[in-house]
């Protein structure tokens, strides 16, 4: 079995007090997150999740709300539970540059001694795809913010297939990439305001149809969709929820 649990089903301003994106996987041989917001270890422990169990982190993007969680899990693993054994990040181009960036602004002095327990960055391209500790992983651009590398992940693990959106407007590769996936995590920060870097409901609900997916979840809920939860149709997710696939 393959169970994701929703660490945090919010946008980056909090809204309805969800916390930031974060999804944890747990397979047979692999414990791995998808996104890491900054509230990640606040989720984990409220729901009784050890964050030691952690093989590695997967990144859409270097939004503050998908990957600042790191330099958390970098002081659990210096000061609460000390860790050994390696830990894999992997994200976009510029992962590691940012990551390190972010824990000397956070933790200036922990951040310059040496880690005592290797830290691995592995650097995804659109179009590339992955395959390491029984989990493989096809990476494609999604469009968002253009100033960064954004991707959208389709990851098998234990025989389940699932889609991640990460942060994007509609894009026909979520019909290409969706063809038999067990769960199609999709991004859903609007509902009246049309974005080009986002997603509004409307616009999944009229692409809903074309979707091959087994099940359609939102997430990355802002405070127009959450507004309007009794109209919408389609499954949201919320925080705590899990998923056995």
């Amino acid at each position: 079995m393959v169970r994701l649990t929703v660490l945090g089903s919010g946008d980056a301003f909090g809204s309805g007090g969800r916390l930031h994106s974060a999804y944890l996987i747990e397979a047979p041989g692999t414990t791995f997150l998808l996104d890491c917001g900054p509230s990640v270890l606040q989720s984990m422990k409220r729901l009784g999740r050890d964050p030691a169990a952690l093989d590695a982190v997967l990144v859409s993007h270097l939004h503050g709300d998908h990957f600042g969680g790191i330099p958390f899990l970098f002081m659990e693993y210096r000061y609460e539970s000390a860790r050994t054994r390696p830990l894999v990040i992997r994200g976009p181009r510029e992962t590691e540059r940012r990551v390190r960036a972010l824990f000397a602004a956070l933790y200036e002095q922990t951040a310059a001694e040496p880690m005592t327990y290797p830290v691995r960055y592995e650097e995804m391209t659109p179009g590339g795809t992955y395959a390491s500790g029984g989990v493989t992983i096809d990476a494609f651009a999604v469009p968002h913010a253009p100033e960064l590398t954004a991707l959208g992940y389709r990851i098998e693990v234990a025989g389940r297939r699932i889609l991640y959106s990460g942060d994007s407007a509609w894009t026909p590769d979520f019909v290409a990439q969706s063809r038999g996936v067990d769960l199609f995590l999709c991004e859903c920060s609007t509902y009246e305001t049309r974005l080009p870097i986002h997603l509004s409901y409307p616009e999944i609900a009229d692409h809903a149809p074309e979707l091959g997916c087994k099940r359609l979840v939102l997430s990355h809920l802002g405070r127009e969709p959450l507004r309007h939860l009794g109209e919408i149709t389609l499954e949201c997710a919320r925080d705590g929820m899990t998923f056995d696939l």
